[in-house]
């Protein structure tokens, strides 16, 4: 296990474009973003393709590699964050400077297609990423949802403790809204959190978007699921078929033999095809009466506000006092 270090207020923050030209796409949202991180006292760093497009993608597969890699090698930089996510940033594992992480030890974060360097990086280094938000996606939001993703930020990426007691947020959205005309808050919906199972379910925590998992399953840039581990697995956009697919294909690999709990975050946007059925109504079909502890509903996924979860630490949910922390350092001192 390798940890980096905690953020300081005042450190560098460089962020990067590993799949989607978001930089392009919503320069509003980007330029709202940006102007946030940086009244909180941070020093944003601007990755190498920040205003560039090819597409679909923000360049070519090996110079989005070396974007990433040059804010790998910047000793200045302490946490390096996507601006949003994508679905190609699996084709940049093989180009990763994976040395200079280990001999320098920075703050890796993102989420959705980023999933792929998140887990990539932590089964070639053991460095400790962590699924949290994006520059343009998460810090372009409007107060007071970027607040309360803003208030995790700080109270996971900034801290030297050991243990944390994640706190539901009250209100949280998947509203869709045009982001370049997009001028005020979205609505919200009251929150709430299941815990289907007894007992505490202790184990590393691993996963991500489900999705974009599939893309490198198999390969060594996908950790190998250990018994007793904690599958936290989200998804977005998606239609209740895919999901049903993607939770089955866990169960092919022999997934659901091995975790000790699963946690299933919000879907944003889930299309239910007119079933009215819910991502864990299709995972409990799919587990077909298979005792498997479950914690629905947590706000580490494509919704806002964003919680930050470390991987590859260990955590606990208490199913009876509806409780998920963590019990293992994800930092080393500032």
């Amino acid at each position: 296990m390798i940890f980096p270090k905690a953020l300081s207020i005042g450190d560098k923050i460089g962020f990067f474009s590993p799949s989607s030209p978001a930089t392009v796409f919503a320069p509003n949202r980007f330029s709202r973003a940006k102007a946030y991180l940086e009244r909180q006292g941070f020093e944003l760093v601007e990755g190498s393709l920040t205003g560039c497009s090819d597409s679909y993608r923000s360049g070519s597969i090996q110079a989005r590699a070396e974007e990433l890699n040059q804010l790998i090698r910047d000793p200045s930089i302490r946490c390096i964050m996507s601006t949003i996510g994508g679905n190609n940033s699996n084709s940049l594992l093989p180009y990763i400077d994976y040395e200079a992480l280990r001999k320098d030890p920075k703050i890796i974060v993102g989420y959705s297609d980023v999933t792929a360097l998140l887990l990539g990086i932590y089964a070639q280094t053991g460095l400790v990423t962590f699924y949290g938000p994006a520059l343009v996606a998460s810090f372009g939001e409007f107060p007071p949802l970027v607040d309360e993703t803003f208030q995790s930020f700080l109270d996971i990426l900034c801290s030297e403790k050991s243990e944390y007691q994640y706190v539901m947020p009250e209100r949280w959205t998947d509203v869709k809204v045009d982001w370049e005309t997009q001028n005020t808050a979205k609505p919200v919906f009251s929150n709430e959190w299941a815990f289907l199972g007894c007992g505490k379910i202790t184990g590393r925590i691993i996963g991500g978007n489900l999705n974009t998992m599939a893309g490198i399953w198999g390969s060594r840039y996908m950790p190998e699921i250990h018994s007793g581990d904690i599958l936290m697995i989200e998804d977005s956009l998606k239609g209740i078929e895919t999901v049903e697919r993607s939770f089955a294909h866990l169960k092919a690999c022999g997934v659901f033999d091995k975790v000790g709990a699963i946690v299933l975050g919000k879907h944003e946007l889930f299309d239910d095809r007119g079933t009215n059925r819910s991502p864990l109504d299709v995972l409990l079909e799919v587990l077909h009466g298979q005792n498997m502890p479950i914690f629905y509903g947590f706000d580490s996924c494509h919704t806002h506000p964003m919680l930050v979860t470390p991987i590859g630490v260990q955590a606990c949910i208490d199913f009876d006092n509806q409780v998920f922390q963590l019990q293992s350092p994800w930092l080393s001192g500032k």
